[in-house]
């Protein structure tokens, strides 16, 4: 049975994957379309076809491999220097850059002069490569949101876990009560587990990021409105201050930096709890801010990845994933130990960060990710409008063929980086349990 579950959650990720690619390369398609470029090939997929069928102008298919996606569109490189498509050369890199041009136009027919990628202006490419990656971010913040907002996320409440015996520094690194150690304020306001603080000092708080912050900046007397058994009580408390880890402004902790602030002497339970539109967006926030570091720290990871492949070295939790990876993790989701609805809400949160993995990536300004023809259009732009404000001839299109040779070596720095991956999520993958 636990295999059957594996495989259904395997299969439920893959069609996740498949549509989160299809988004990406719709984005491409409407605004190509859009701006009036003639689109030949819209393709879920690499590999061999499996499905195709033609409306209209363009043939929309699925291809064997679900690793990633493409339009064709025509004309994504203007002509050279000497107007041809194709020159005749030895070098390998004039072949490269001849190549790519050739196969921008292997698929034009007439009237298609006025129908070609590189005619249009530069924020119009600009926008036909940037609306797959919008596609995906768009799709990753309704997910996350609706998932934040309706199944809620495991957080830190205001119910009372646990109360501190003593007073003890954070920076102590021990549970035992020296002799001569005061009782916390909890304890000695009379606070115990299983308690719900509904107001501090006769404010209503709900919120532990909120009670948190208001217990640290208290000076003085306070009281505390707790729920007990059916029934609102008020204790008095006094807080001192101490020192306490660094908070990170949403109810967590900064490992290894502290902070002298008011302290009471307890610790909050966890539940999962629906959040509100306003809780969500800073909770995304956060996501999204530790996606972009993930990515900048992408490349450091790389010893401890091929050390986890190839090794056996311990693979971390935080380690970079494939789609094989992605797919495994997604199998093991389902056969989780946790209510239904955390299931379903776990899977999605999987889909959503492969989504925000996907605009973060293709946001990179290197050919041949979208970002790379992005950051041609702009410089494009900003040539010409040079070239105008100093009154100089239009310096015409930016030859993005002429980068083609850079795009190779990036592409196979990503084809290693995809391989090495793929080694470590088959001999050691990351796994929820660790």
């Amino acid at each position: 049975m636990t295999t059957l579950m594996t495989l259904v959650g395997i299969a439920v990720f893959v069609v996740g994957l498949l549509f989160s690619i299809a988004w990406h390369e719709l984005g491409h398609l409407s605004t190509a379309k859009l701006f009036g470029i003639r689109v030949p090939q819209y393709m879920v997929g690499f590999g061999p076809t499996l499905w195709s069928r033609r409306k209209g102008e363009t043939e929309y298919g699925i291809k064997a491999i679900p690793l990633g996606g493409y339009i064709r569109m025509i004309g994504m490189f203007p002509p050279g220097d000497d107007g041809r498509i194709r020159q005749r050369s030895t070098s390998p890199f004039r072949g490269m850059i001849e190549d790519a041009r050739a196969a921008a136009y292997e698929e034009m027919q007439p009237g298609d002069e006025k129908r070609l990628f590189y005619t249009r202006k530069p924020w119009k490419r600009l926008i036909v490569m940037f609306a797959g990656p919008f596609m995906n971010l768009v799709l990753a913040v309704v997910i996350f949101l609706g998932v934040l907002m309706s199944f809620g996320i495991n957080t830190q409440t205001t119910t009372v876990a646990s109360v501190s015996d003593c007073v003890i520094p954070a920076s102590a690194r021990t549970d035992s009560c020296p002799k001569d150690a005061p009782d916390t304020p909890a304890k000695a306001a009379g606070l115990r587990a299983g308690d719900t603080i509904v107001a501090f000092d006769g404010r209503a708080v709900s919120d532990w990021g909120d009670l948190q912050a208001s217990i640290r900046a208290a000076d003085g007397p306070v009281t505390l409105t707790v729920e007990r058994d059916g029934e609102r009580k008020v204790l008095e408390a006094t807080p001192i201050k101490n020192k306490v880890l660094k908070t990170d402004g949403r109810g967590g902790y900064v490992e290894g930096e502290y902070v002298t602030a008011g302290f009471l002497g307890f610790a909050p339970a966890s539940g999962i709890v629906p959040q509100s539109f306003p809780q969500a967006v800073d909770t995304m926030g956060g996501i999204v801010n530790n996606g972009f570091q993930a990515l900048i720290a992408l490349p450091s990871k790389i010893p401890a990845l091929w050390d986890a492949a190839f090794n056996g070295g311990e693979r971390a939790q935080d380690s970079p994933v494939g789609v094989v990876g992605a797919a495994r993790v997604g199998g093991e989701i389902v056969t989780l130990d946790i209510p239904p609805s955390q299931r379903v809400a776990t899977m999605l949160f999987l889909l959503a960060g492969f989504n925000l993995s996907l605009f973060l990536f293709n946001m990179l300004p290197l050919l041949p990710l979208d970002g790379g023809h992005m950051a041609g259009a702009v410089w494009e732009s900003v040539r010409r409008g040079l070239a105008k404000v100093f009154r100089r001839p239009d310096p015409g299109p930016f030859d993005v063929a002429k980068l083609m040779p850079v795009a190779y070596v990036v592409a196979g720095l990503f084809i290693c980086f995809t391989l090495l991956v793929l080694v470590a999520d088959v001999v050691n993958p990351v796994r929820l349990a660790g």
